[in-house]
């Protein structure tokens, strides 16, 4: 199965528009959105920020290392994002081109789908990490297992009991050779398992610009050593 197909021109391209929702709303799609980028068969190649929409063009400003060499020719690619305005996530199709400081032209930019369920990458996991709450029966330090992460949120496992809606510091280490990763969190779901740890959905909160490209580096990374690659060399 090859990596990607070559750039093929479409005729009497339109401008991106989304399908009106049951409600009758039209989503919006617009700049700013965080999306991961993958080939046609589902490989990861970068997370970006769709910037300087306009029409079926935008620029992809990326946040991780790209998991390709960079192409001679343009390259077609599913993006998918996320709406936190309508809080949906969006599946799109273009062609990219490499420009220089990281940033990928995007052509022929099309809505191919509307969905509800998450829209970021999730790294699948099973490290030592721990939640720290600062009140309450549980307040203090108490480990846990981080069974996997995303840019938006993790899921855990503790022996211990939260309930939703409580918020906690979780801490873990991605990466032996990179510093410990805090994020503020919120439990949105409980699942209580028989005889074994209660698991834990998880939003993150708060997280500043900063922090959310540093967790996507780190998600980025450990995913690549996970599949025993290593990072393709710098664009300069």
């Amino acid at each position: 199965m090859k990596f990607f197909d070559l750039f093929r021109k479409k005729a009497n391209e339109e401008p991106v528009n989304a399908p009106e929702e049951d409600g009758g709303e039209e989503l919006e799609i617009y700049s700013g959105m965080r999306v991961e980028v993958t080939t046609e068969e589902g490989r990861l190649i970068f997370v970006a920020k769709l910037l300087g929409l306009r029409g079926n063009q935008a620029e992809l400003h990326q946040y991780s290392e790209a998991g390709i060499a960079l192409p001679e020719e343009p390259i077609h690619v599913r993006i998918r994002g996320y709406s936190d305005r309508d809080r949906k996530a969006v599946y799109m199709e273009g062609d990219i081109s490499p420009r220089p400081n990281h940033i990928w032209q995007v052509e022929g930019l099309t809505l191919v789908q509307v969905g509800n369920d998450r829209a970021f990458f999730r790294l699948d996991t099973n490290l030592d990490a721990s939640v720290t709450m600062f009140s309450g029966l549980q307040s203090g330090e108490k480990p846990c297992r981080l069974l996997n992460i995303s840019v938006g949120g993790a899921f855990i496992s503790s022996q211990f009991q939260y309930h939703r809606d409580d918020k906690f510091m979780l801490k873990v280490k991605l990466l032996e050779d990179r510093p410990e990763s805090v994020m503020f969190c919120q439990v949105l779901r409980v699942i209580e398992k028989e005889g074994a740890n209660t698991e834990y959905g998880c939003q993150f909160l708060e997280l500043t610009e900063a922090d959310q490209e540093k967790i996507t580096r780190n998600i980025f990374a450990a995913q690549r050593q996970k599949r025993g690659g290593t990072p393709p060399p710098n664009r300069r």
